[in-house]
């Protein structure tokens, strides 16, 4: 036993060093040499790897020891290395490429091991200005925003919709307008109206960020989905995820099926049919009014909030019957894959989405991880949109 420990903790000196050498993240370490971002964490924790895989590692490391392109491609701090953005904003999974989604959930990495770190500030957006622009309520998304841009170093500004001039009859424009004339960097914004974000876009110098905008997109909340996803199961493509509840008003859906959808997940909505859009078959999904069928076989399970608030009229017989047919337990459970994962974007209803019991099993539910990801996801944002918008990346 104290040879093979002994042998191991050689083994992860040697992985330290040449990560020290070169500068290179241990996430992307990991998947660059195992496809497995978690290789060296798991390292560190004194799990001893088999002969075979510590030939591959240093045989890999061997090859690329002296590699002095690996801190501008893997550490946020001093460069863009590889990374690539065709816009300046981010209004939707809808406009990005592959490369381009791969390039945000790759970033988001590094920055989940630098939020685990004791000291998780950097100086990556010192001298920016970030202004979170909310005209709907928020609680994880507004402070998951705030936090990135203040771990980054950036200055950041909340604007109060209910004690601002759009109270008094101020347009969009006009807000927009009075804003652009400050000389921020980035503006988070939210609406209530779909489309509006992006006319705000329009109108301003700086990058925008959409944080939802009606029930069109929520672009942040489908990338750290599929970081969630892709940190637990090691890949996006190639699995099965099915989206439940209220897709007609989820702008949560219709960004996590173009991204999924994008990086070779098969997608399932299910619904009951006064939930599910018109046409919703021309999204390339499969689409199930029954909740069993629906989830068969299925690698994730992503349930959604049933969002009363943009409801006009009833949708739903009852919450009791809606709970019954379409809220997720464990009985409904079963006839996923006997390993599947479950997640919710919040605020969760319990005992309407979702049962309590179920929500709160850390072996079955991502959800506290869906959480720990949004801040290292809106922290990729900010940087990478900063990056393009002062010449730092190629357009």
């Amino acid at each position: 036993m104290r040879g093979t420990m002994a042998i191991t903790e050689q083994f992860r000196n040697e992985i330290e060093n040449f990560l020290s050498t070169t500068g290179m993240d241990p996430t992307r370490f990991g998947r660059a040499v195992m496809n497995d971002p978690n290789f060296v964490f798991d390292l560190r924790e004194k799990r001893s790897p088999t002969a075979a895989t510590m030939d591959k590692v240093r045989v890999w490391m061997a090859a690329h020891l002296g590699n002095n392109d690996f801190e501008s491609a893997t550490n946020p701090d001093t460069g863009t290395g590889s990374l690539r953005l065709s816009q300046r904003h981010l209004l939707g999974i809808e406009d990005l490429s592959p490369d381009e989604i791969t390039a945000y959930l790759d970033l988001s990495d590094t920055y989940v091991e630098q939020n685990r770190r004791a000291d998780k500030k950097s100086a990556v957006l010192r001298g920016r200005t970030i202004i979170n622009l909310f005209f709907e309520t928020s609680t994880r998304t507004s402070m998951s925003f705030e936090l990135a841009g203040k771990r980054l170093g950036g200055d950041v500004l909340n604007m109060s919709v209910a004690t601002s001039s759009v109270k008094k009859g101020e347009t969009l424009v006009d807000t927009a307008m009075t804003l652009n004339a400050m000389h921020p960097d980035v503006l988070v914004v939210r609406h209530s109206e779909s489309g509006s974000v992006k006319l705000l876009s329009e109108k301003v110098n700086c990058s925008v960020i959409n944080a939802g905008d009606g029930s069109h997109e929520h672009p942040t909340q489908a990338l750290l989905d599929a970081l969630t996803i892709r940190r637990r199961l090691g890949r996006l493509n190639n699995l099965t995820v099915a989206i439940c509840g209220d897709v007609l008003h989820s702008r949560v859906a219709r960004s996590n099926i173009y991204l999924l959808q994008a990086m070779g997940t098969r997608v399932r909505v299910v619904a009951p049919p006064t939930l599910l859009p018109a046409e919703i078959e021309r999204f390339g999904v499969d689409v199930f009014t029954d909740m069993t069928a629906g989830i068969k076989d299925c690698d994730i399970v992503m349930m959604l909030r049933l969002q009363t608030e943009r409801m006009q009229g009833s949708y739903v017989p009852s919450i009791r019957e809606y709970f019954r047919y379409y809220g997720l337990d464990r009985e409904k459970l079963s006839v996923a894959h006997p390993n599947a994962l479950v997640m919710h974007p919040g605020p969760m209803n319990r005992g309407i989405e979702i049962d309590s019991a179920l929500a709160d099993d850390i072996d079955r539910s991502l959800i506290r991880e869906q959480v720990e990801m949004g801040v290292a996801v809106r922290m990729a944002c900010l940087d990478l949109l900063t990056r393009s918008q002062h010449g730092d990346n190629s357009k």
